[in-house]
């Protein structure tokens, strides 16, 4: 029974210390102290018993003194070692050598926790667990490839915004994060990075970001997981409907990559969120470029904040005004379309006229550069009288398959004329692809990276070429060098055979296009970066996820590159004014123009001018395109 109330004395004494220890640093030092005071007593009270009973006069201090004397002299030498050096007697001297080596263990003891609690405050400081500050930033949520170019675009567009932030809350470390952002972007400007290291899915760690006063808000889904759309709809859910939501209405665009969770997510954002699917978008961006060389140049430009891009300004004055009158109001920008609260037009009628609360969509350099001019005068005289050719069957050729081939087949059959053909040739396994009005689609298994699979399928110049990475078979990495690998035979079979393929092709890493650039491909679409820019330009103004809808739509009105030999007479030296009544007349806006003696050239943005001054004179020969919003 004794042994037993022992055991359960010592559970109990076990128990409240492990207890007492987890309190952390202040019940630690706590504990140090009470054992310090509780030794110096001890030993100090033996060394006065000893000193006025034992061996009077053979000890000092003084045998006189006081026992708080003793006291202070344990305490003292407890602390500093040094202190023994004038001591005397040997009983004295070898109670102060236990008190000396007993103050060594306290106070290694001491600077072991002292130690230990500033690199725990380090490791907490440099995961940045600190509740944000900053109002009228944008915050992103989560951490994947697209992080490093939403956060250049940003840059690029705060720069005429002033000082501003851009908030990062990620389950990475915030140091790591905040030197791959720099190393990507060297010149913030007078933007401040904020990285900040937490669980986007949690409400607490959101919380860290201050959303409440976040201008915008980016969701992204996490790279290397098996359902990345599960996190982001999770992180959307603690957003909206966390336990510390505020009352503020937020911006939020997030991206899902499967569109089966479309329906959830829309649950889960409720009208606050603007969702983009990636493949829904990259596929319309593929099969619209596949059909039209350089039109990926357009919307890489369009879509991104350096170079010209689009803009929602509203010019009173013109109220009354028609579209067309619009159009040639603005010397140094492009009317596109009116938009009317959430409603956004794009290419309307000529002569629809502006209303008082209606606002111009245009496409400038900068917000700063759209203004009013002198209306240009129309000069009709060079504007072409050539009608266009009747579209025939298409055939096209995908070498590869990913995740984005349904949606861009569907699109395609919509494009398609009756008729029109589509080969698939890979290995990877082809999604289930639904049924098809105008497309009649075969598929061969096999390899798209070996050079006699290629020659077997007698190219020509009039097929259309996608190569896609497959990213279900294969890492990024190693998607994007049989990429490259198909692009160098591609490049092989143009030159033996003295004929120019029409290539477009989908890359993963921007630094695997700027390599691939060497084989002449028509256009690269590099998804990732693509998607960034969208995601960066919704965050801004949520009305651009309406516009990019009715651009990337096959209904409605869409870019297009057509031969300028339909707008204007060859060789007769025009301005931009005469393109646009052009246009007008075929029910179309003119945006800008592609030279084709500069299609192959990266540095002249490969013969691509978008926005071009309504003065700007120059004569288009057979080869160059007006580009163009057109229905077909």
């Amino acid at each position: 029974m004794g042994g037993r109330t022992a055991a359960s004395r010592r559970a109990r004494w076990r128990y409240w210390f492990d207890g007492w220890m987890s309190r952390g640093t202040k019940a630690i030092m706590a504990l140090l102290a009470l054992a310090t005071v509780v030794f110096v007593v001890v030993l100090g009270t033996i060394a006065w018993l000893v000193a006025k009973f034992v061996d009077p006069g053979s000890m000092a201090p003084d045998p006189g003194d006081s026992p708080w004397d003793y006291l202070w002299n344990a305490l003292m030498r407890t602390l500093d070692a040094g202190t023994m050096g004038g001591d005397q007697g040997w009983w004295f001297r070898l109670l102060m050598l236990l008190v000396t080596i007993g103050g060594i263990v306290i106070v290694a003891s001491l600077i072991g926790i002292v130690s230990g609690a500033f690199d725990a405050k380090v490791a907490e400081l440099r995961q940045g667990r600190s509740t944000v500050l900053e109002h009228d930033h944008t915050l992103i949520l989560g951490w994947n490839s697209k992080v490093l170019t939403i956060v250049s675009e940003l840059v690029t567009a705060n720069e005429s915004r002033g000082r501003t932030a851009i908030v990062i809350v990620a389950d990475q470390d915030k140091v790591d994060m905040e030197d791959a952002i720099h190393a990507a972007v060297p010149r913030f400007g007078r933007t401040k990075l904020v990285c900040r290291t937490g669980d986007v899915k949690s409400p607490h760690d959101i919380a860290i970001g201050s959303p409440q006063s976040a201008r915008s808000i980016i969701l992204l889904a996490p790279d290397g997981v098996d359902d990345p759309d599960a996190d982001v709809i999770k992180t959307a859910l603690a957003l909206t409907s966390g336990p510390n939501r505020s009352d503020v209405v937020y911006q939020i665009v997030g991206e899902l990559k499967n569109e089966a969770n479309l329906g959830v997510a829309q649950l889960a954002g409720g009208d606050e969120v603007e969702w983009i699917l990636n493949s829904d978008f990259i596929g319309r961006v593929i099969v619209q470029s596949c059909r039209q060389s350089g039109l990926a140049i357009v919307y890489q430009e369009l879509l991104s904040f350096s170079g010209n891009e689009c803009y929602f300004t509203a010019q009173p004055t013109l109220a009354g005004s028609t579209y067309f009158q619009a159009q040639l109001a603005f010397p140094d920008s492009t009317v596109i379309g009116i938009a009317s609260g959430d409603d956004v037009r794009v290419n309307p009628p000529a002569d629809t006229v502006i209303g008082t609360d209606d606002e111009l969509v245009v496409i400038a350099q900068d917000d700063s550069t759209i203004r009013l001019g002198t209306p240009a005068v129309v000069d009709a005289t060079g504007v072409s009288v050539r009608q266009a050719a009747p579209r025939k069957p298409e055939h096209t050729v995908i070498l590869g398959a990913n995740r984005h081939l349904p949606n861009m087949l569907s699109e395609l059959d919509e494009y398609a004329v009756a008729g029109s053909t589509v080969d698939i040739v890979t290995r990877a396994k082809v999604p289930k692809l639904p049924a098809f009005e105008r497309l009649t689609v075969t598929v061969s298994p096999s390899d798209q990276t070996h050079r006699d699979v290629l020659e077997t399928l007698a190219l020509t110049a009039d097929d259309h070429i996608i190569v896609l990475p497959e990213t279900d078979r294969f890492a990024p990495d190693v998607a994007d060098n049989r990429t490259l690998i198909t692009l160098l035979l591609l490049r092989d079979l143009e030159l033996r055979q003295q004929v120019k393929f029409s290539v477009v092709t989908e890359m993963l890493d921007d630094t695997n296009r700027e390599l691939a650039e060497v084989t002449e491909a028509d256009d690269f679409i590099v998804s990732d970066k693509l998607i960034a820019c969208a995601l960066a330009q919704i965050s801004e103004a949520r009305r651009f996820k309406a516009l990019y809808d009715e651009l990337f739509a096959a209904s409605g009105s869409e870019i297009y590159l057509h031969p300028a030999m339909d707008y204007v007479a060859p060789g007769v030296d025009v301005d931009f004014t005469t393109v646009h009544e052009a246009a007008r007349r075929r029910g179309e806006t003119a945006i800008g123009y592609r030279l084709n003696e500069h299609a192959h050239q990266p540095d002249a943005n490969y013969g691509v001018r978008v926005n071009p001054p309504k003065t700007e004179r120059r004569s288009f020969g057979p080869g160059d395109s007006i580009i163009v919003l057109a229905e077909t």
